[in-house]
C-alpha cells in the first residue's frame, strides 16, 4: 500500500499549480492532504471521486485556515474527526480513519511561529495528544499517525543545527517531545530505511532560494506504530512535487 502525507500549503493553489496531474502519476492508495486552507465545497471533490477515492474532511472553523483531508481508495470503517477537545478542534487538526484493524491519523500540528501565545499553544497540543494517542493505540494497536508535525527532530534534519536563536520548530522542548514519542511507541518509517541520510528535507522557506540550495527543515513525518516497522518496504521524499512549500512523504506498507 502507497501512502502520501502532503502539506500542500493551500488545497486551490495547489491543484492550480497541477496537484491532480501528480496525483494521477503518483496514484497512491492513500493521499493524507495537511493545510487544505478550504472547506469541502469550495474544490471540485469530484476530480479526486473520479480517480477512485473516497473524502473524508476536517476543515477548520475559520475558513481559509488549517484543516486536513485524507483521500483513500479502500472506503473507511469509521472516521472519527478531531479528538473531542474543542480548543484543538476548531482548527481542524485531526481525522482518524480506521479500516479493519489498524488505523490512520491524518495531522496538521500547529506550527508556533507566529509568537508566544502560539508557541504556547502548540506545547499545550503536544502535551494533550501524546497521552490522546497512549489512550488510542490500547485500543486500536496498529497505527500510523503522518503528517506536518513542525518540528525538526534531529540535528541532520535542519541544514543549520548549529543556529542558536532556536525558532519555532526547533525549540529543545519540542524536539524532546518529538524524540520522546519516537523512543516510546512509535518509529519514524523514514529514519527506519535511511537512519543517518543528510538532506533529506521536506520544507523550504520561500526566501532566499531556500529550495534550490536545498536548505530545509524535515518537519513532515510518517509515524508507525513498532509492531508496523518492519512492514516498510519503501520511504522516500517526493522532492520534484513542488505546489507547495512542502514535499509529500510517502511510503509503501504490507498492511
Amino acid at each position: 500500500m502507497k501512502i502520501v502525507s502532503y502539506n500542500v500549503n493551500g488545497i486551490r493553489a495547489a491543484l492550480k499549480k497541477g496537484l491532480l496531474d501528480w496525483v494521477k502519476e503518483e496514484n497512491p492508495d492513500m493521499l493524507c492532504i495537511q493545510e487544505t486552507k478550504a472547506q469541502p465545497d469550495q474544490i471540485p471533490v469530484e476530480t479526486f471521486e473520479e480517480l477512485g477515492y473516497h473524502a473524508y474532511w476536517n476543515s477548520a472553523l475559520k475558513k481559509g485556515y488549517s484543516g486536513v483531508l485524507t483521500l483513500t481508495k479502500q472506503e473507511a470503517d469509521n472516521v472519527v474527526v478531531g479528538m473531542s477537545d474543542d480548543k484543538y478542534d476548531i482548527e481542524g487538526r485531526i481525522i482518524q480513519t480506521d479500516f479493519g484493524d489498524w488505523s490512520l491519523l491524518n495531522c496538521y500540528f500547529p506550527s508556533g511561529s507566529s509568537g508566544d501565545a502560539r508557541h504556547d499553544y502548540k506545547m499545550d497540543f503536544l502535551n494533550d495528544f501524546g497521552p490522546y494517542v497512549k489512550a488510542l493505540i490500547k485500543k486500536r494497536k496498529k497505527l500510523i499517525i503522518l503528517g506536518d508535525y513542525n518540528v525538526v527532530r534531529l540535528d541532520i534534519d535542519i541544514h543549520n543545527p548549529q543556529r542558536k536563536d532556536f525558532p519555532s520548530g526547533f525549540k529543545p522542548e519540542e524536539r524532546k517531545w518529538l524524540n520522546d514519542w519516537f523512543e516510546s511507541d512509535f518509529a519514524d518509517a523514514y529514519r527506519v530505511l535511511h537512519p543517518d541520510e543528510e538532506g533529506a528535507y521536506s520544507w523550504w522557506s520561500y526566501r532566499a532560494g531556500s529550495r534550490a540550495k536545498n536548505k530545509g527543515w524535515r518537519i513532515d513525518y510518517i509515524s508507525v506504530s513498532n509492531n508496523l516497522s518492519d512492514k516498510i518496504s519503501s520511504a522516500r521524499h517526493a522532492t520534484e512535487a513542488v505546489h507547495s512549500d512542502h514535499c509529500p512523504v510517502i511510503i509503501d506498507i504490507d498492511l
